[in-house]
């Protein structure tokens, strides 16, 4: 290993030495669209004082994979991929203080420093320093992975006491969550204003719409209208606080939201990133209301001047979630089985078998599938 600092023959007993340490390691690469492997990589190593190595535990595959895993180019070499992973840190750099070898802990889906102007406001995912997994300007790889460097590790990092890889696994699932799905749910319900007695309706059944509809309860909506064509998903969503479901599309379901809410939705909550959700959004939100969109845009063009938004005093707003900025605020409840965010994983596999959760996950026959290495 490089650097300095603890070291795998140091570290912690409670945690193993993976096979083949210090030589290589399996992890998920994409080689072009529909093209996902699973290949030998060499084992993470810290490269700077402020790194940590974490084991992954668990992993999963987003919705936001699925854009890559339809229009990438073809590549030879592949590049790696996944953002979403918990786990027990294996080994950490010279200068890392706030995690130590042994601990369990929740990687959100941006690096960020902690410390600079951006994050001390809560807004990680602009961190002056940070970045993103399989970042190659920052050196990041992808948690579908046996391990991982994690830069910036005191920032980055949450550490969960009282966590093993062995804890119960409905627990492990909800936590998994926390890296992105869940905080991006919320975060399009803080970003759209809801309150206590608000209409918001939310625009896609995958796991973050599905999360938007549990975040949305939990802050006080009185009425949650949830916008999905899938009644086993749109059946969860009711669960976690929908009230009403439109799985019409187009002009029939936008007129249809606005007779539910009585001539337009206040909060719209738009969970998918295409085009046509975007545009569903706009035809359903009330003049001065406003549309927060957390699913990762497909397009660079869409409707905002006179007569969508401007006309009408509508606030256009979202954006990535900085979900390091949540996971205090939503890890009690969580811990204490108040909320099952993991209920949106309806599969899983082993690292091995990642290239079928994809299949499965791009036909529709899964919602969103946990890895486990």
């Amino acid at each position: 290993m490089g650097g300095t600092g603890s070291t795998r023959n140091e570290r912690d007993s409670r945690v193993p030495a993976r096979a083949g340490a210090l030589v290589a390691m399996r992890a998920t690469h994409i080689f072009g669209a529909g093209d996902i492997r699973v290949i030998d990589v060499p084992d993470p190593a810290i490269q700077a004082s402020t790194d940590a190595v974490v084991r992954v535990s668990r992993a999963c595959v987003c919705g936001s994979d699925l854009h890559p895993y339809h229009s990438l180019a073809p590549t030879t070499e592949g590049v790696s991929i996944g953002h979403e992973f918990i786990g027990v840190v294996e080994e950490i750099g010279a200068d890392v203080t706030t995690v130590t070898p042994g601990d369990f802990v929740i990687a959100p889906f941006a690096v960020s420093c902690g410390v600079c102007e951006f994050c001390r406001t809560g807004l990680q995912t602009s961190c002056v320093d940070g970045g993103f997994w399989n970042d190659g300007q920052l050196g990041t790889t992808g948690g579908q992975a046996e391990a991982v460097r994690v830069p910036l590790a005191d920032g980055t990092l949450v550490a969960v006491p009282g966590v093993t890889a062995s804890t119960d696994e409905t627990l492990l699932a909800s936590l998994l969550t926390l890296s992105d799905v869940y905080g991006t749910g919320w975060h399009a319900a803080i970003r759209g204003g809801v309150t206590p007695g608000s209409t918001v309706t939310v625009i896609g059944d995958g796991a973050v719409g599905l999360l938007a509809v549990l975040s949305a309860r939990q802050l006080g909506a009185a009425r949650i209208v949830l916008m999905g064509r899938h009644e086993l998903r749109t059946d969860l969503g009711r669960e976690f606080g929908a009230t009403d479901v439109v799985a019409a599309r187009g002009p029939e379901g936008i007129a249809a939201v606005r007779e539910l809410t009585a001539g337009g939705s206040s909060i719209v909550l738009e969970a998918v990133g295409h085009l046509p959700a975007y545009e569903q959004a706009v035809g359903i939100v009330r003049p001065g209301g406003v549309i927060s969109r957390v699913g990762v845009p497909q397009y660079e063009e869409a409707p905002v001047g006179f007569g969508s938004l401007f006309g009408h005093n509508i606030t256009l707003t979202g954006g990535p979630a900085p979900v390091r900025a949540y996971i205090e605020r939503l890890l009690p409840a969580v811990l204490d089985g108040s909320v099952q965010p993991g209920r949106v994983f309806d599969r899983t596999v082993s690292l091995s078998d990642t290239p079928t959760a994809y299949k499965a996950m791009d036909a529709r026959q899964a919602l969103k599938v946990m890895v486990r290495p």
